[in-house]
């Protein structure tokens, strides 16, 4: 029986329902991420004995799947995109601006299934704008071929973010401190690809090179699905 299915306990005097519990195990991790989060400590803030907290969640995974549901809410569209390709790119977009607003939420994504209700109505959403497209194994695919994308672009974003806040050296700040480096580095001629790139190259920010990325994506799932079948 997942923790969905599972009914609440009667409510004791000092008021405590799941809602509650995950409101400030969210409240905890965008404090401090998931390490941040244990049920003793979600006790503490609710002002509950921990033992309380096991008549709602039988583990801190199931806490966490909770918490993924209820942020999930956030990235669910306000209105059935017009296309696939919109959905698709709706879906990564507003994943990428959740997980910025919630940090935690990139060490949970790409595992399991969702099978919270925001988590269903989000697959729900997506793929209904790919119904008719092709068949269900290639929809399947191509979801999840975007999703791939954006969960390790995301991962990727928050990490550069955790780093910044670690060493407390902004992009532009480590780019000057290891610069001497790289630049002897580069002037021994080993490595010519990139040499080109760094001094050739672009810098774009995170949001243009997400968007970037993602274009490419979608252009070569929008091949394989106008592809016919043979």
């Amino acid at each position: 029986m997942t923790v969905w299915d599972r009914p609440e306990p009667p409510t004791r005097p000092v008021p405590l329902d799941r809602e509650r519990i995950v409101a400030a195990a969210i409240a905890l991790a965008d404090e401090g991420g998931l390490e941040a989060v244990s049920l003793r400590k979600v006790a503490a803030r609710l002002n509950a004995g921990p033992m309380r907290l096991y008549g709602y969640i039988s583990t801190k995974e199931e806490l966490f799947d909770l918490m993924v549901d209820e942020v999930q809410a956030e990235i669910l569209p306000e209105e059935q995109p017009g296309d696939w390709r919109e959905a698709l790119g709706s879906l990564a977009h507003r994943t990428r601006r959740t997980a910025l607003r919630h940090e935690w939420l990139a060490d949970l994504l790409g595992g399991r299934p969702a099978l919270g209700p925001n988590g269903l109505a989000l697959s729900e959403a997506t793929l209904a704008s790919l119904d008719g497209v092709a068949d269900p194994d290639t929809v399947m695919c191509a979801v999840g071929t975007v999703s791939a994308y954006f969960t390790g672009a995301i991962r990727r974003e928050i990490a550069y973010l955790r780093a910044e806040r670690t060493t407390g050296l902004s992009k532009h700040d480590w780019q000057r401190a290891s610069g001497p480096h790289l630049t002897r580095m580069l002037a021994t001629g080993r490595f010519p690809a990139l040499a080109r790139v760094v001094h050739e190259g672009t810098d774009v920010d995170a949001e243009e090179s997400f968007a970037t990325g993602l274009d490419w994506i979608l252009d070569a799932v929008a091949a394989k699905v106008a592809r016919p079948s043979a």
